[in-house]
């Protein structure tokens, strides 16, 4: 028997940092699907996300609905890119889950990005209208005081990107 092959490749940065063209890019590499937190919980609770404790509440239970659905994949060979923000520890953890229980590597992908540049590009994305939710300058700040980077003792492969 063959050793899994699969890769799950994890995003980590502030809103607007570029985790999602990222994912699309990542997306792009053969026997390999992308999963997009925004897409789900845009789908799945549409206009009740109106809060921290919204998004908090309605992404614990999309993870726990996909979560054995993300394993059966990267168990059967197919390399996931989950476009879902692995920026706090918590959410680190149940990721690190994922990968263990699939038995397959794992790269974590964090975008190093300033504040400015993340918040100029959240302006452009809520200007174009194209993505699933519009966040204002003090959502991002709500969302940012959160943010943990990730460090050298949890034990993720870390690729970065400035």
């Amino acid at each position: 028997m063959s050793a899994n092959t699969a890769v799950l490749h994890l995003v980590c940065g502030k809103i607007a940092a570029g985790k999602s063209t990222l994912v699309t890019q990542l997306g792009q590499s053969p026997n390999t699907i992308i999963v997009r937190e925004d897409h789900w919980l845009a789908h799945l609770y549409p206009g009740e996300l109106n809060s921290l404790a919204d998004y908090a509440r309605s992404a614990a239970r999309l993870r726990g609905a996909i979560a054995p659905h993300l394993i059966d994949l990267l168990g059967s060979g197919v390399s996931v890119v989950l476009d879902f923000p692995a920026n706090t520890l918590a959410s680190r953890a149940w990721m690190r889950t994922l990968f263990e229980a699939a038995g397959c590597a794992h790269q974590l992908h964090y975008l190093d990005v300033p504040d400015a540049i993340c918040k100029a590009r959240l302006r452009h994305r809520n200007a174009s209208g194209e993505h699933e939710f519009t966040v204002s300058d003090e959502t991002f700040d709500r969302f940012t005081s959160h943010f943990v980077p990730p460090s050298a003792d949890e034990g993720f492969d870390v690729v970065r990107h400035d």
